[in-house]
């Protein structure tokens, strides 16, 4: 008796070791601008700036591509920050009444910025203020009691025996001046600038002392009578000013005598009506002999006490900066000690939604572009799309259109420039572009760590908007005092909502672009390095090709302009397609060699041949039932009845579904499903176990919005025959239609005689009806078509046109290719049976290996509603890898994920931040830098040089969740919301709600002192 035995398919060791050089997850940096700062810092020796934000984060910049980046254990608010001059660490006060210190070092195996020590200080909590005095050898804390701690430094020992109390300091104060009234919390702590030992204490109601620290006496009082705010000391030591909460600010002289002082000059720079309170404020010394003083706030209540400000006073000149977000503090890049005069060069101003640096050099005061750092919320983020391996011509034009459009106003080099970058220039640029919602397209570098403002596209001026209705008031108040300059360029207000992007597409090879809205515009442009003045094509495209019983309720299209309209070097718009009705476009794709721009919206799918500026292909998508498309995603009129009864009619349908199973399923029904799954399983190329699959509902075809387009592309392969190879089109929609496309696209040479023609070849529907994410056609061998011009110009190896081709569909619940032209199923992949999940991105990429970059392999990337990432071989469809990425909870961060052709990926943190990560072990996009330190104490950790990278603390993520607003701040970042952005749909809400859980809280560890 011959017995046979099936080995179990197990791990292949040499596969898991080509997978090991292939794939690897990172996170690597954070772009953009941090959410909700808190704090700010800047050591004058090392020239490094540090931000710290409301969830907890501590980022630090230096140079352009010196970063780093930690996060407290603790989700609490950094208030305060302190840099110990030269010695690469950092003091963070939390509003927990924790004291941190960091440590930019080089420990082994765990480079960057760490947490060395902490402190929290017993008793009543609440810190007012900190300062570091002397060589970093002690820290001050002032509290809310009006007591005075000090802590040895850097072990954080507090030094109980040293404590500087309420009642010391009443004792010195006159009996005319204490009234029986409290000093207050301690608001200032200034070390004196030419005795390490002298200290200045601020006390809230105005009282001002200086104390001997060796002493421990009181050797001035400088009694004020208005709320104190801030201090600053003049470079000598010889004067001080104070700024209060009236408005005024005053400057005190210092004797060597113990004496009583009062104010030599107090001045109320926007008064004499009431003004708000002048929160800091600094005294720099000149060269020319006039002072410069530099405050924020302190603006008129009545007239301005909305306006976020920050004067710079020097004699006569007198300038008002005029930001759109409130004023978090501000430093100035001055001279060291050893100079005679501050000669401050530069004004560095952290806000709630951008930095802003001014050059306080040049004449006019200009502003300093800032190299990283970019507000990319400026407008909200709608969309975005990446740009791989970008040729230099382009590339170099795309800048030179940038630098036209804004030339630097000054050529000042950016202050902030410590440390040093260690990274490799990048072999390949690639290009970063957002959608915004004002109508803009922007464009960053995104080839190395800092991601930088390339080129703005704006879009509003091709329409009758009222976009420019500021210029006369702006023209208006030039004259008028306060002398207002507004500065930054965060505006998050957007005149028309119409205008956001929803959809791009460039061709890196002839510079087309393509931008759709959600108005149904979409618009072709040409890069141009001239500027031009012209009339705009206008065609409009019916999608619902007059089909009876529909009605759109939605919004308007935008109405262009009419006449020539002039445009600057840059991408010149020389096609408009209006899509009717006009609804959001939900999917756009170009092929510049063909001439050819498909688009899609709820309501069907249509291509236009733009240059004979004709309609190729118009097709509604629109079911019966699918009277939601006919509203618009602006549209108010939702018809609750209508959800209701849907929802009632799927529970309904679910429930009578389930009992015939039930009643049909027999004995003998059994024994032949059990004999079909034994059949499949024995077959000797698919042994292994079979994993249980989740049994799936089929949709509803009368499901509202199943006629919304989600994907088109374009492909030359065999549709109608295997002899045969063409121009094709395939769109897929969301109830899991698939319509390819037979093109009749004309040579080159006769474009102009002879129109495209398109004839209906295929048409799919899956089973059951999931919504189609992405379409791919794969050569003979099984790799992706190359893109448009990479064969004609020797840019990419031919496809393989012998073998026979397929199609890769991927749907939200799994992934399917289909031979060509028969379109007969070859394999496929359950996602949702198998894991549980909804596909919401997808993507093709190449990984290339770490051992040998002659080895690549194509993968197929999926991030699923669960914000997990799959990658899966190419056309096989084995899975290979899976990594998590992203909280299931943050639906925005998972529907503006947006991948590259080499294995990373960007998605929105926060309305500011993009987190960059990587899936190729080789193409890794993270700071490589170093900052050469002088520490005087024995390093906690590591060695005096430091390499950074960013960093995440194992037990914390930094929360993208939009925490309260200040008060005081009516352009919190609490009102800056990610609509629209990306594809977030009906099923993504679901989801959520479905599977929303309830945050485990996490351990809280008791802080001790370090002696």
């Amino acid at each position: 008796m011959m017995k046979f035995r099936f080995r179990r398919q197990g791990n292949d060791p040499q596969r898991e070791r080509i997978k090991q050089d292939l794939f690897a997850f990172n996170k690597t940096v954070q772009h953009g601008f941090p959410n909700q700062p808190s704090a700010l810092a800047y050591d004058p020796k090392l020239r490094l700036m540090a931000i710290g934000t409301k969830s907890g984060a501590v980022k630090v910049y230096g140079a352009p591509g010196v970063e780093f980046t930690s996060h407290h254990k603790e989700t609490a608010t950094v208030t305060q920050m302190h840099f110990l001059l030269g010695q690469g660490r950092l003091l963070s006060l939390l509003d927990d009444n924790t004291l941190h210190l960091w440590e930019i070092n080089v420990g082994e195996g765990s480079p960057g910025l760490e947490e060395v020590g902490s402190f929290c200080l017993p008793g009543r909590p609440g810190f007012e203020s900190t300062s570091t005095v002397g060589l970093c050898d002690l820290l001050c804390l002032g509290t809310e009691g009006g007591g005075v701690h000090f802590l040895e430094m850097p072990t954080l020992t507090l030094l109980d025996t040293q404590a500087l109390v309420h009642d010391h300091i009443m004792q010195s104060v006159p009996e005319e001046y204490k009234c029986g009234k409290s000093l207050g919390p301690v608001e200032s702590l200034r070390e004196h600038p030419r005795c390490p030992n002298k200290m200045l204490i601020g006390y809230s109601r105005g009282l001002v002392v200086l104390w001997n620290y060796s002493s421990r006496k009181v050797e001035n009082l400088f009694l004020g009578n208005q709320q104190l705010e801030s201090l600053g000391w003049e470079r000598s030591g010889k004067t001080f000013v104070s700024s209060h909460s009236d408005g005024s600010y005053m400057t005190w002289p210092v004797s060597s005598a113990l004496s009583t002082q009062q104010p030599s000059t107090s001045v109320i720079p926007y008064g004499p009506f009431p003004c708000k309170a002048i929160n800091k404020i600094v005294w720099r010394t000149t060269e020319s002999g006039a002072p410069l003083v530099v405050f924020s706030g302190g603006m008129p209540r009545a007239s301005y006490g909305d306006r976020h400000c920050v004067t710079v006073l020097q004699e006569k000149m007198q300038v008002t900066l005029d930001f759109t977000s409130r004023v978090i503090d501000f430093f100035t890049i001055h001279c060291c000690p050893i100079h005679s005069f501050d000669n401050p060069s530069a004004l560095v101003v952290l806000l709630e939604e951008e930095l802003v640096a001014i050059d306080l050099q040049t004449v006019g005061w200009p502003t300093i572009p800032c190299p990283y750092l970019a507000p990319l919320h400026s407008s909200a983020i709608t969309c975005s799309y990446h740009i791989s391996n970008v040729p230099p011509k382009l590339w170099e034009r795309v800048v030179a259109a940038g630098l036209h459009q804004s030339p630097p106003p000054t050529h000042v080099r950016w202050p902030i420039n410590g440390g040093k970058d260690l990274a490799l220039e990048p072999k390949h640029n690639g290009l970063l572009l957002t959608g915004h919602e004002d109508g803009t397209v922007r464009f960053w570098d995104a080839s190395g760590v800092s991601l930088k403002p390339l080129y703005k596209l704006s879009t509003a001026n091709i329409f009758q908007t009222d976009c420019d209705h500021n210029d006369g008031l702006m023209q208006g108040a030039e004259e008028e005092w306060p002398p207002f300059r507004k500065v930054g360029c965060f505006d998050p207000y957007s005149d028309d909502p119409r205008l956001g992007i929803q959809k791009i597409g460039l061709c890196k090879y002839s510079g087309k672009l393509v931008v759709a809205g959600t108005a149904g515009q979409v618009l072709v442009m040409d890069l141009s390095e001239e500027m031009s003045a012209h009339v705009i094509n206008i065609a409009t495209i019916d999608l619902l090709q007059d089909r009876e019983g529909f009605t759109w309720k939605g919004h308007d299209r935008l109405a262009p302009k009419t006449g020539p309209i002039s445009f600057p070097p840059g991408f010149h718009p020389f096609l408009l397609v209006q899509c009717m009705p006009p609804a959001a476009v939900t999917a756009v794709t170009l092929h510049a060699e063909w001439n050819l721009v498909a688009f899609g919206t709820s309501h069907g799918f249509g291509l236009f041949d733009y240059h004979r500026r004709s309609p190729v292909l118009a097709r509604c998508t629109l079911h019966p039932n699918d009277s939601l498309a006919m509203e618009g995603p602006l549209s108010r009129v939702k018809s609750l009845k209508k959800s209701l009864r849907q929802s009632f009619r799927r529970i309904r349908k679910s429930r009578v579904s389930g009992k015939k199973r039930v009643v049909v399923s027999s004995p003998t029904s059994k024994v032949q499903e059990a004999n079909a799954q034994l059949a499949e399983q024995a077959g000797p190329h698919d042994v292994e176990v079979t994993p249980v699959q989740r049994r799936i509902e089929p949709r509803s075809a009368d499901d509202s919005l199943s006629g919304v387009v989600r994907c088109l592309c374009f492909a030359d392969t065999f549709l109608r025959d295997g002899t045969h190879h063409g121009p094709t089109m395939w769109a897929g929609t969301n109830s899991g239609s698939v319509y390819a496309y037979a093109l009749e696209v004309p040579s080159q040479e006769k474009f102009s005689e002879h129109s495209v023609e398109a004839v209906l070849g295929k048409e799919i529907q899956l089973m059951h009806r999931a919504p189609v994410v992405a379409i791919a056609v794969l050569d003979g061998r099984g790799n992706p078509l190359p893109e448009p011009y990479e064969v004609s110009r020797d840019l990419a190896k031919a496809p393989d046109m012998q073998g026979s081709h397929s199609v890769l569909i991927a749907s939200e619940e799994q992934f399917k290719v289909f031979t060509l032209p028969k379109v007969s199923a070859k394999t496929k992949f359950k996602l949702t049976a198998h894991e549980g999940c909804r596909v919401r991105k997808v993507a093709l990429a190449s990984f290339t290996s770490v051992s040998s970059e002659e080895y690549c392999e194509n993968g197929l990337v999926c991030l699923t509603n669960l914000g997990d990432i799959h990658v899966f071989s190419v056309p096989a469809l084995r899975p290979q890898v899976r990594y998590d990425c992203i909280r299931k909870e943050d639906i925005s961060g998972i529907a503006s994920c947006v991948f590259t052709k080499t294995g990373q990926g960007f998605y929105l943190i926060s309305p500011s931040e993009f987190e960059r990560f990587s899936l190729s072990a080789r193409v890794v996009t993270q700071p490589l830098c170093s900052v050469d330190v002088d520490r005087p104490h024995r390093s906690l950790h590591g060695s005096p040089g430091a390499s950074g990278c960013h960093r995440r603390h194992p037990h914390t993520e930094i929360q993208a969740g939009l925490s309260s607003p200040a008060l005081d701040s009516p352009n919190s970042s609490a009102d800056i919301t990610l609509d629209t952005t990306g594809d977030i749909t009906v099923e993504d809400v679901k989801d959520f709600l479905t599977n929303k859980i309830f945050k485990n809280k996490a351990d809280r560890g008791t802080w001790h002192p370090l002696f």
